[in-house]
């Protein structure tokens, strides 16, 4: 394993928490070797296991590998991708019973059968992801309840799958002429997949489309507004939570050799859910963690309600069970994983080290029209936000947009990188219209944008974030991530990304989480993201907001320097004083009008815009 690899697991393994006591520990953490000494000593204690405990120990062992694939579906689909799903322990299911059938009706081969398996739930998860994701919040998860449900009935309703008897003689996995039908053979195998799973899961976090997963809990503005589709890899994420848990199913129907309706209902689908948030849902390891916890603990109950409570009811365990589950949650909203990492040494991580830039697209000639605004009209019901606004913004010059609240600006701005769609009008870009474009192709076709409320990851470092700007730049898709086949991309893409952060003073700490950082120096990381996407047009929306003076003085060289490198930039901004020392030319609108529009000196003096803002005085 590498020490990038490792550095992954390690992150995963820390979750969402982190703060800047532990982000100071990188760089006075374990050596990459060091860790790698760990993560082989803890495999070889787990490989041992099976040799000093007894027997029911290794097949509840087994079983907490199994839950633990179907756990770590869940936290990659619900503690990274925000999606709350009731249905796992469905595709857990539609895997078993696929497998079973397959291999006791036609006498397939056990891995014909894991085959069939992944692909017939792979299939239903990506036609139950197209109809479902498209919902929101709570709707989501009833969705995904509703769907859970209806297929665990059709288990015990199909004459074929055995209706509620199930289907049994299931014959054990092989391995040539080795047969894996004992507890210890079924042991190493199943655990050699989740190690393998982990493994992958934790790569492909790492990699762009892991980085595009985890923005989605940031909203689909920001997805799209950095040129990623949302909801493809929504639907993406989803499937391989589907897969995973056609693994479990797959490796549960051999070990037990029998399946029947009732392990694959909703009660099993919200253990699922309780294993990723017990472990800690935004960690990898955390579905581990989860996995045991519950397993171990339902056993407990098993055992011990009869002695503390003889005579009474047996379904009583299941509030016992559930009490447990509350206190916990009180204790440890975060998970065990993200609690005890923090008692845990870090991989100490290097500064990226210099490698070739990236691919740059040509600017436009300066001088030249890069942005034409033609009559601009947006309506909300009978609320005319922006009337009939036109103006230019020329190759290689900055331009404000100016005006007093309730102007039109944001709105504007808005319908400029797509995330508004105007009512009437054009917006031109580089020669093409784009009024009708969604927001990620605004975005790939070069334009790059801020937020006036901050939109960065405040649990991903300065320098995933940087990444994030240049998910357009890059290629490598699910697979390549997974199995790191673009390391050579991704090296480039980490030495640009480090190269911004030291442009706006923040290459100190690219490993710092940004959440820990102040105001004005978040600012300046959303620039710095903006600008990995390599831009034609770089749209600030107030970004000297929250900035102290020698902030403010930073930003304008900086945005200096780039107008001499020819980068256009268009900025909303109602700090006047660095409006009027920074600016080309200003465009002024009130009331969803444009009532100016000409050179500093030009605006400052114009009637109209001293009568639109504060008494005559700007």
């Amino acid at each position: 394993m590498s020490s990038s690899s490792l550095s992954t697991v390690r992150d995963a393994v820390a979750g969402g928490g982190g703060s800047t006591a532990a982000a100071s520990r990188d760089s006075a953490g374990l050596s990459p070797a060091a860790y790698r000494l760990g993560v082989i000593a803890a495999v070889a204690l787990l490989a041992l296991a099976p040799l000093v405990v007894q027997s029911f120990t290794v097949t509840l062992l087994n079983y907490i590998g199994v839950y633990s694939l179907a756990a770590l579906g869940l936290v990659l689909l619900t503690g990274i991708g925000g999606m709350v799903s009731f249905g796992q322990a469905a595709f857990v299911g539609v895997a078993a019973y696929a497998t079973a059938w397959l291999t006791t009706r036609h006498a397939a081969s056990p891995w014909l059968g894991l085959a069939f398996a992944l692909v017939v739930t792979g299939l239903l998860a990506l036609v139950l992801g197209a109809l479902t994701l498209r919902l929101k919040g709570h709707f989501l998860s009833l969705g995904t309840l509703a769907w859970g449900l209806s297929i665990s009935f059709l288990f015990g309703t199909v004459e074929g799958l055995g209706n509620f008897n199930g289907i049994s003689q299931i014959p054990p996995v092989s391995l040539g002429p080795v047969l894996l039908a004992g507890t210890v053979p079924m042991f190493y195998l199943i655990w050699s997949v989740v190690a393998l799973s982990l493994l992958l899961a934790a790569n492909l976090l790492r990699s762009r489309m892991g980085r595009a997963m985890r923005v989605l809990r940031g909203g689909n503005i920001l997805a799209e507004s950095l040129g990623i589709d949302a909801f493809r890899i929504r639907l993406a994420l989803f499937v391989i939570a589907a897969l995973l848990a056609a693994l479990s199913g797959w490796l549960e129907a051999h070990l037990s050799r029998y399946v029947s309706p009732t392990p694959y209902g909703a009660g099993p689908g919200i253990e699922y859910l309780m294993m990723a948030i017990i472990g800690g849902s935004g960690t990898l390891f955390g579905a581990v963690v989860g996995a045991a916890v519950i397993a171990l603990l339902k056993n407990a109950v098993q055992d011990w309600f009869p002695v503390l409570f003889p005579g009474a009811p047996g379904q009583l365990q299941v509030v016992a069970f559930a009490t447990l589950f509350i206190l916990f949650l009180q204790r440890s909203r975060d998970g065990l994983v993200p609690a005890l990492a923090r008692f845990l040494p870090t991989v100490r991580r290097s500064v990226p080290p210099p490698a070739a830039p990236l691919a740059r697209r040509a600017q436009p000639t300066r001088g030249e029209v890069l942005l034409s605004v033609d009559g601009v009209q947006r309506r909300f019901g009978g609320l005319v936000a922006v009337n009939g606004v036109s103006f230019d913004v020329r190759a290689g010059e900055i331009v404000a947009l100016i005006g007093p609240n309730g102007a039109g600006k944001s709105t504007m701005f808005n319908l400029l990188t797509g995330a508004l769609k105007v009512n009437r009008g054009r917006v031109i870009f580089a020669g093409e219209e784009i009024s009708s474009l969604p927001q990620r192709a605004i975005a790939r076709a070069g334009i790059a944008r801020t937020f006036q409320h901050l939109k960065l990851r405040p649990h991903m470092t300065l320098l995933d974030n940087v990444l994030l700007g240049a998910h357009p730049r890059l290629e490598a898709g699910l697979v390549a991530g997974a199995l790191t086949l673009r390391r050579d991309e991704e090296a480039r893409a980490r030495a640009e990304a480090m190269r911004l952060l030291e442009r706006v003073g923040l290459g100190d700490r690219p490993f710092e989480r940004a959440g820990n950082l102040p105001l004005g120096n978040q600012r300046v990381l959303e620039i710095a993201r903006a600008l990995a996407a390599d831009p034609a047009l770089l749209v600030l929306d107030e970004p000297a907001a929250g900035l102290r003076r020698q902030e403010k003085t930073a930003l304008a060289d900086l945005l200096r320097s780039l107008r001499a490198e020819n980068l256009t930039v268009l900025l909303v901004e109602h700090d006047m004083e660095f409006v009027m020392g920074l600016c080309d030319r200003i465009v002024v609108m009130d009331f969803g009008s444009k009532i100016a529009e000409g050179r500093p000196e030009a605006i400052r003096n114009d009637a109209r815009v001293q009568e639109a803002y504060l008494g005559g005085v700007v």
